[in-house]
């Protein structure tokens, strides 16, 4: 191998610097249209993100009400499940308490029951003199006619009703009467 010629000798370039270093090179022709397509570019997939961001927020929200709604129904259906047998130890109570005074010691555990029972959302419903409704009422029996009343009203309360909010446990089992005609 021969050695390069003086003139074929390669001299480094020296290095650049500092202020050549951050210097941006001059734009090439057509460069700025590319800059700006790419903006364009930028900002429609910004603006894409940004939509599907919203998108998947709103989702999540939606989801959120559903979860909250779907518990409390949850909780609404175990209270529903949990009370409906009670309401027969309940008018076992009224039963006993219609024919005298209860002992203190059973008076006690009734009066506890019922305030437990009432705490979680069991409230009874059904007096005589109510106007009588059918989504409420379990008519047992028609007494005949009362010209004291205007509508076709409870006379007599078999077995009071019950309800969790405005779900009826079980509706008031009623005598009733209409009004004369």
């Amino acid at each position: 191998m021969t050695e390069p010629s003086q003139d074929e000798q390669l001299i480094p370039e020296p290095a650049p610097t500092p202020e050549e270093q951050d210097t941006p090179a001059p734009p090439a022709e057509g460069s700025v249209a590319d800059g700006a397509a790419e903006v364009d570019e930028t900002d429609a997939r910004v603006a894409e993100l940004t939509n599907d961001l919203q998108r998947l927020q709103a989702e999540f929200v939606n989801y959120k009400r559903r979860v909250e709604r779907d518990r409390e129904l949850i909780k609404q259906n175990a209270t529903y499940t949990a009370l409906a047998p009670i309401v027969e130890v309940l008018d076992t109570v009224d039963r006993a308490r219609e024919h005298g005074d209860l002992d203190p010691g059973f008076q006690a555990v009734a009066d506890q029951l019922e305030r437990v029972v009432a705490g979680v959302g069991l409230t009874k419903f059904g007096t005589a003199g109510d106007a009588f409704d059918p989504t409420i009422h379990e008519a047992l029996s028609h007494i005949g006619e009362d010209p004291e009343v205007a509508v076709t009203t409870c006379k007599v309360i078999a077995k009071a009703g019950y309800r969790i909010g405005d779900r009826v446990v079980r509706a008031a089992q009623v005598l009733v009467v209409d009004p004369a005609s």
